[in-house]
Parts: C-alpha cells; sequence; structure tokens
C-alpha cells in the first residue's frame, strides 16, 4: 500500500527538489525502516496489538521510500543523458533490480541461518544507508551543476534534453492535466498489462514450481531464481535495441518495436511451458518468457520521461501506479483462476494479457499524435 500511494508524490517531489535529496532520503528510510523491523519485536516482545501496528506501520513506510526508486530515477537518467541513451540508462537501472531478485533468497537465507533473522535486517539496513551516503556525496541533480563536466559535454546533454522539455510541474492542477492526458493513460493502460504480467511471476512462479512441477522447497528457490538471471542479461539487450531504433525512428517507435517483441515472445513462452511435459523444458521456457517481458522493461520509461518532459516523475509515478494495480489483480485473481480451473488457464490469462499489451502498442503505433516525436 505503502508503494502504491507513493509513486505520484515520490515523482513529484523528484520533479520538485531534484533526484540528490529525494533518492538520498528515500535511502535513508528504507534503512531506517529494515533495521527497526528487526529491532521492533525486541520491544514489543509480549503485546501483539502493538508488534502488528509496529510492524505494519514499518512496512508502509519501507514502500513508501521504495516509490522513489524508478520514478526519480528515471528522472535523473533524463537530466543526465540524451534522448538516444534513456533505454540502456534505464535498462541498467534495472539490472540492479534484477541482481537483487536473484542474490537476495540465497543471500538472506545465508544470514539467517548463520546470524539469525533479526541479524539478516541489520546487515541488510547497512547497505542502504551505504548507498543513500554515496549517492548524496556523489550525485549532482543537472550537469550544469558539475564541476568536471565539460562544455562539449554540456552543449550536447543539454541540446538533446531541450527538444522534450515541457513547463515544470508547480501545482495539482498540472498534475491533473497529466491525469487528462489521453498518452499518459495509453501508456498507463499498457503498463497496467504490464504489472499483470509481471506479478504473476514474482508471486506465483515459485508455488508453481513447487505444487506442479515437483521441485522441493530449497531446489524450487534455485529453480525460481533462474529467471531473474535471464532478466539480467535480456533487460540491457532490450534497453540497446530500443535505443538504436529510436535513434532512426524517433522514440515511440523504438518503444513500440521492443515492447510489441518482448510482450508477443513472454505470451507464447508462458503458454507453452504451462503445457509441456518436461519439468526442465518448463523452467527454461519460463526462463525465456521472464527474460522477453525484461526485454521489453527498458522502454516504458523513457516514453513516459519523454512524453512529459520535466514533468517526468509524476507522469512515471502514474504509470507504475497503473503498473502496481494490475499487479493486484494479478495477485488476487490467479490463485482464484487456480482453484476453480487450474494452472494452465491461470498462467494463460498472464500469457492474454500480455498479448493485450502488444495490442495497446498497435494502437500507440497508430495514433499520430503520440507517435510524433518533438
Amino acid at each position: 500500500m505503502g508503494y502504491a500511494l507513493f509513486q505520484v508524490p515520490a515523482g513529484r517531489l523528484g520533479d520538485a527538489i531534484g533526484a540528490r535529496i529525494t533518492l538520498s532520503l528515500a535511502a535513508l528510510v528504507w534503512g531506517c525502516t529494515t533495521l527497526l523491523t528487526g529491532v521492533v519485536p525486541k520491544m514489543f516482545g509480549v503485546g501483539t496489538a502493538a508488534l502488528l501496528i509496529s510492524l505494519g506501520v514499518l512496512r508502509f513506510l519501507l514502500g513508501a521510500s521504495e516509490a522513489a526508486t524508478f520514478r526519480v530515477g528515471s528522472r535523473a537518467i533524463r537530466q543526465w543523458s540524451p534522448p538516444r541513451e534513456w533505454a540502456i540508462g534505464n535498462a541498467f537501472m534495472m539490472v540492479g533490480s534484477s541482481s537483487a531478485a536473484a542474490a537476495t533468497v540465497p543471500l538472506v537465507s545465508w544470514l539467517m541461518l548463520r546470524f539469525g533473522w533479526r541479524a539478516a535486517f541489520s546487515i541488510t539496513s547497512g547497505l542502504a544507508f551505504a548507498i543513500a551516503v554515496l549517492w548524496y556525496l556523489a550525485a549532482i541533480d543537472t550537469p550544469e551543476e558539475h564541476k568536471r563536466v565539460s562544455a562539449r559535454e554540456l552543449e550536447l546533454i543539454t541540446r538533446y534534453r531541450a527538444t522534450t522539455t515541457q513547463a515544470p510541474l508547480t501545482d495539482s492542477s498540472s498534475l491533473r492535466s497529466l491525469l487528462k492526458d489521453r498518452n499518459i493513460l495509453i501508456l498507463s493502460l499498457s503498463y497496467i498489462c504490464e504489472g499483470y504480467v509481471l506479478f504473476v511471476f514474482v508471486f506465483w512462479l515459485y508455488i508453481y514450481l513447487v505444487e506442479v512441477r515437483g521441485f522441493s522447497i530449497l531446489s524450487g528457490g534455485l529453480a525460481g531464481g533462474l529467471p531473474w538471471l535471464t532478466a539480467l542479461a535480456c533487460t540491457p539487450f532490450g534497453g540497446l535495441v530500443c535505443d538504436r531504433i529510436t535513434a532512426l525512428r524517433g522514440r515511440i517507435a523504438g518503444a513500440r518495436a521492443v515492447i510489441m517483441l518482448g510482450y508477443g515472445l513472454s505470451a507464447v513462452l508462458l503458454f507453452a511451458a504451462a503445457k509441456l511435459d518436461s519439468r526442465a523444458g518448463a523452467v527454461a521456457t519460463l526462463c525465456l518468457s521472464v527474460g522477453a517481458l525484461y526485454f521489453a522493461e527498458p522502454a516504458f520509461w523513457p516514453t513516459a520521461v519523454h512524453l512529459s518532459g520535466e514533468n517526468a516523475g509524476a507522469a512515471s509515478g502514474i504509470m507504475s501506479t497503473a503498473g502496481i494495480l494490475g499487479g493486484i489483480v494479478s495477485t488476487s485473481l490467479t490463485p482464484m483462476i487456480v482453484q476453480r480451473f487450474g494452472w494452465l488457464p491461470a498462467l494463460g490469462s498472464g500469457a492474454a494479457v500480455a498479448v493485450a499489451c502488444t495490442c495497446v502498442w498497435f494502437v500507440i503505433g497508430r495514433n499520430q499524435q503520440l507517435s510524433t516525436d518533438t
């Protein structure tokens, strides 16, 4: 709930005060809430109600601090890169996320076994404090403020950045205008599909591998981490392809090609994995399906930035909130479908939504207003 509700506010904060302060504060809050999650149970060891309330508040604040990451990160990439490098910039940011997804289960499991579950929170919180300090000391909001940026570099960045600059977001009426913008709404509709499909993998892949494919709890965890390793390779490749097409045909054309290809392949592979009898073949196909999904992911964020200019943080927050809504539907609907119809229709629903995403982008490509680059 914290993550969903703070998407737009976090994006607007980044638009207002810059990426340096916003992301530093976000990492600091994340570190504090992570540390306190391990400490609070000692403080309220007897009072169950106090324990539940305090942990609920901490988890809400943790999600709220996380909300700034991709929204404000995309704005920082826009400030520092020409448009032809936006997708690959976002791709590398997502590589960090995929790396964490692949490493978290074995790392935290080892920490819990070696030091206890409270220590796992304390140790991992140190990463957040370290990155908060590092980002605050190293990051600068704009190239104009950085002493090591040469005049030639500054000219290159500002010239390309000026082609997409719009009026800054200063009040709630500007936010309402974004919510009424047809282009932003169509983009958000496609990201609802993204959230639905992605959350099928995030929340139900492990259970599917254990319940249907017969993996043990331990081996299922290892097999469940393999798709995210595939995502590590596919994400920067998708960003690179998107930027190459963008340089030739424009931002929307580049995003359209990558997203339609990625989601089309992901849909076919997801349904095929559900139909395969071979356990190894099913895992391999699921890895490719997740890889195709992440191949397309870097194209969404620069599109939001392209359409909104100086309102990049808020627009990215609107798009991301839509994705979370799709994820909420997916997380709630999948077990209902499994219980009533089985796993094949449940995974098939993810494939169908992925196809719907390609259809939305087919419409986007034919929308002259959206497909014309400034």
